[in-house]
């Protein structure tokens, strides 16, 4: 949570000292873009979207660069997930940077039919910066996860 609070700290500080400009971010419609291109499992989409030197954090674990964000945190995460949803908190935005910052929950498929399906949730923030083509991309997120929990206790991936 310590980090999380940071997270929001930095993004405010970082949005208070950029130049004011008419030329903001929608910062709502920019991660409605991204989750409804992860919730399509379209990773070439979710890809477009990160910028070349992207950060990702979750718990202990650190990407950084397009390449290895995408390949680890995208391609290997996606098919694992369904149904993301988040819930904002806190969001600001400027002719440079924009954030988001909230809650998440996803639905966690198991590894064979025979599991239950799980629930995650945790906490998100999400920062978005103008690229020199002045296009919006992601340049960090990261992500708090609670310990995954069963989402149907008793039901298996069979019955649904």
């Amino acid at each position: 949570m310590k980090a999380f609070i940071q997270a929001i700290v930095v993004a405010g500080l970082l949005s208070a000292c950029a130049k004011p400009g008419n030329d903001t971010a929608n910062i709502q419609e920019l991660n409605q873009q991204f989750i409804s291109a992860w919730n399509s499992k379209d990773a070439g989409k979710v890809n477009a979207f990160l910028a070349d030197d992207v950060h990702f954090l979750q718990g202990e674990v650190h990407y950084t660069g397009k390449s290895e964000v995408s390949q680890k945190w995208v391609q290997e995460t996606m098919p694992t997930i369904n149904n993301l949803k988040t819930s904002v908190v806190t969001s600001a935005t400027d002719s440079e940077l924009a954030y988001e910052a909230g809650t998440f929950s996803v639905d966690v498929m198991p590894e064979t039919r025979d599991q239950p399906r799980g629930v995650g949730e945790g906490n998100f923030v999400l920062i978005w910066k103008k690229a020199d083509d002045n296009t919006w991309k992601l340049s960090y997120a990261q992500l708090e996860d609670h310990p995954v929990r069963v989402k149907n206790p008793g039901a298996t991936a069979a019955n649904f």
